[in-house]
């Protein structure tokens, strides 16, 4: 081996380890844990009948529309450390009105937005609570609480035909982050229940 490709193998093995060593400083991340909620219904095999309503899109508070998972205790909120929904809270639960609306099979018709000139009524949702909150202390059970209001409007003239707040709370099971997105689930499914009964009501 000549004297200068000797210099350039010991060069290679010096980057090779000092890339090593560099590689070795980096500390090693914990996991995220991702959660979801809202994907209990099935698509009914039944079609409706009924008026035909379309959905606004949905207003979601700000705080809690991402993918991390709101918290609070009194006044004081913040986000649990090292778990994500596995999306956006906000789209997630407009993906859970579709499936609720879906798995009915009577009743109002549900169309999408863009054919919002061809509905007789019109759907806003405004999602004003989606949080866990710690009633009980910082190491007891959180209690997760949703809330909305549910407006419906005549698309012919815009006359609002029925307003309600739908609200609903479930404690979880555990302080742990698993009990805590299946009591979300719950209370999502309590509160969307409800609001679809009351549009079909409403709807008429």
């Amino acid at each position: 081996m000549t004297y200068q490709r000797a210099l350039k193998s010991v060069a290679v093995i010096a980057v090779a380890l000092g890339l090593a060593g560099c590689i070795s400083l980096f500390p090693k991340a914990k996991p995220t844990q991702m959660y979801r909620f809202g994907v209990s219904d099935t698509p009914s095999t039944a079609v409706a009948t009924g008026v035909a309503i379309a959905r606004t899109p949905t207003a979601f508070t700000r705080p809690a529309a991402g993918d991390r998972i709101l918290t609070s205790n009194g006044q004081e909120t913040a986000y649990i450390a090292e778990a994500r929904w596995i999306a956006p809270a906000a789209l997630m639960f407009d993906d859970a009105v579709e499936r609720t609306f879906e798995s009915r099979a009577t009743g109002p018709r549900y169309i999408t937005r863009g054919d919002l000139p061809a509905a007789d009524l019109a759907l806003r949702l405004d999602v004003g609570t989606f949080e866990a909150r710690y009633l009980e202390g910082p190491d007891a059970a959180p209690t997760i609480v949703v809330s909305m209001r549910a407006t419906l409007v005549r698309t012919r003239d815009r006359a609002i035909l029925g307003e309600k707040i739908f609200s609903s709370s479930q404690r979880a099971a555990d302080n742990r982050v698993g009990p805590i997105a299946a009591a979300f689930d719950v209370a999502v499914k309590q509160s969307l229940t409800a609001m679809a009964d009351w549009t079909s009501a409403t709807a008429g």
